[in-house]
């Protein structure tokens, strides 16, 4: 077989599973959250989350944000057979956020210090989920591609990812 053909066939068929796989799985509604506690300044907007020991600064225009907690899959990767597991992921949402007119969310994956050192396959995609952070009990990290629908708002997203808005504590 024509190697380029084959190399192009497994980009397209991983491409197509990185938009399936996330949502496989999740028929099941996402639980909204009131945030643990929310700080205001002139600046920002401070998501805290008391449960998983993180702070997440957000621009003033996202004040009133939502929080939906949803939950990720993945599997062991390697030769043993496959070993599924799971954690959470925070998702927070901008305020303007609508069913008729989406925005780009922020979800952040929630993984123990052992789930991350397994090297988990968490999508399709031939990349792994990046971390933000991580404190003595857990890392967390963005999903692979979690941007590649170019939703409303995935730019301003990506701002505000690039300044390191998660502080572990």
């Amino acid at each position: 077989m024509n190697n380029s053909f084959s190399r192009r066939a497994r980009l397209g068929a991983g491409l197509i599973l990185s938009f399936a796989l996330p949502f496989a799985g999740h028929a099941q509604k996402a639980k909204l959250a009131t945030p643990s506690a929310v700080s205001k300044t002139s600046a920002a907007v401070v998501y805290v989350n008391n449960r998983y020991g993180f702070r997440f600064n957000l621009p003033p225009d996202w004040t009133g944000y939502r929080i939906l907690t949803q939950q990720w899959d993945g599997i062991t990767p390697g030769p043993e057979p496959p070993r599924k597991e799971s954690g959470p992921r925070i998702v927070i949402r901008h305020p303007r956020w609508t069913k008729a007119h989406p925005r780009q969310d922020i979800p952040v994956m929630v993984f123990t210090r052992k789930q991350w050192e397994e090297d988990l396959v968490v999508s399709a995609a031939p990349i792994g989920p990046s971390e933000l952070g991580r404190n003595l009990r857990y890392v967390f990290a963005l999903p692979p591609r979690y941007n590649f629908a170019f939703p409303d708002g995935y730019k301003e997203v990506e701002e505000i990812v690039a300044k390191k808005p998660l502080h572990p504590f």
